[in-house]
């Protein structure tokens, strides 16, 4: 039984989502590959080989692979499915575009964003934003997997020494073309890795006011910004800061809530943090009932109050 993590990564470094997914895949028993599929990804491969319990990584090269088209991708995965019982992806954006082609063109069922591995063939996964947990089984032979990679932690990066092995990459599969990539650059680290995140709500009331507000706090804290759905959907916020079941899914060591209620659609974003502290003025906000540290206060008093505690201290 061996399991297959399909790495996620730039072609220089492997992205973190990575090291979650292979926890997961150590989780499943037995070996665990890694496939990288890339462009003159010789540097992600030396990345992927470091991760501890890797025991082989596959390396793809070609030009069909330079901008992880999801049709290409995915008939890489499928040139070497046959070896594998668990075939895992992060569940991120590249994750959930390519393992639903892969599960289709096996004939089997995509279990999706798991939590956690109960046996080889049983994963827990969240239901109805998080509210329930549903127990799956799975008698397909190949276990196509997304792993929720905050509900595993991270495999160490390095002190394995897995052996590389080179695949031919496969031919443009026609259907889709690349053309062209937008992306936002930021100083700040990004929301999914972040360690720290501050996450500001519609109590803002303006752009302005998140930025005047919120800011002076994440630059304190080196964290990232984030911000929910509301608050997105008012345009004070852009929408790649948006935490929640239709934004993104962290889990940092500090999660700091200013002005936001608690929906159970951005509770369902943002539980798994370590610590969560909320500011909010409703003290019947139900960001309270998953908070390990409340405060009902005015956001436009204690926030500025906490920066400038900050700084007195730094």
């Amino acid at each position: 039984m061996t399991a297959l993590v399909i790495a996620e990564h730039d072609h220089a470094t492997v992205k973190p989502a990575t090291l979650n997914t292979v926890t997961a895949a150590l989780a499943c028993g037995g070996d665990v590959h890694v496939l990288v599929a890339g462009a003159n990804a010789a540097e992600a491969s030396k990345a992927a080989a470091q991760i501890a319990g890797v025991a082989k990584v596959i390396v793809a090269d070609g030009p069909s692979l330079a901008e992880n088209l999801a049709e290409n991708v995915a008939a890489q995965v499928l040139a070497i499915a046959a070896n594998y019982s668990h075939i895992l992806f992060p569940s991120t954006a590249n994750g959930k575009n390519v393992a639903p082609r892969v599960a289709a063109k096996l004939d089997v069922a995509q279990i999706s964003d798991i939590t956690k591995v109960e046996s080889p063939d049983t994963f827990e996964r969240p239901i109805y934003a998080g509210n329930a947990i549903a127990t799956v089984q799975s008698s397909d032979a190949t276990k196509v997997i997304t792993v929720r990679t905050t509900g595993f932690d991270a495999a160490a990066a390095t002190g394995g020494s897995a052996s590389v092995e080179t695949a031919e990459g496969v031919a443009d599969s026609g259907k889709s073309s690349f053309v062209g990539r937008e992306v936002t650059k930021s100083d700040r680290p990004e929301l999914t890795a972040a360690k720290i995140i501050v996450s500001g709500g519609r109590a803002l009331g303006s752009a302005e006011k998140f930025t005047e507000v919120m800011t002076p706090l994440a630059d304190k804290l080196n964290a990232g910004l984030g911000a929910s759905r509301a608050a997105v959907d008012a345009g004070y916020a852009p929408n790649d800061w948006q935490v929640g079941q239709t934004g993104k899914i962290v889990a940092p060591q500090l999660y700091i809530a200013c002005g936001i209620s608690g929906a159970i659609q951005h509770l369902a974003g943002m539980k798994d943090s370590k610590v969560i502290v909320a500011i909010n003025k409703d003290e019947e906000a139900p960001i309270f009932s998953v908070a390990d540290y409340g405060l009902v206060a005015d956001l436009f008093t204690a926030v500025p109050e906490l920066t400038q505690a900050l700084s007195n201290h730094s």
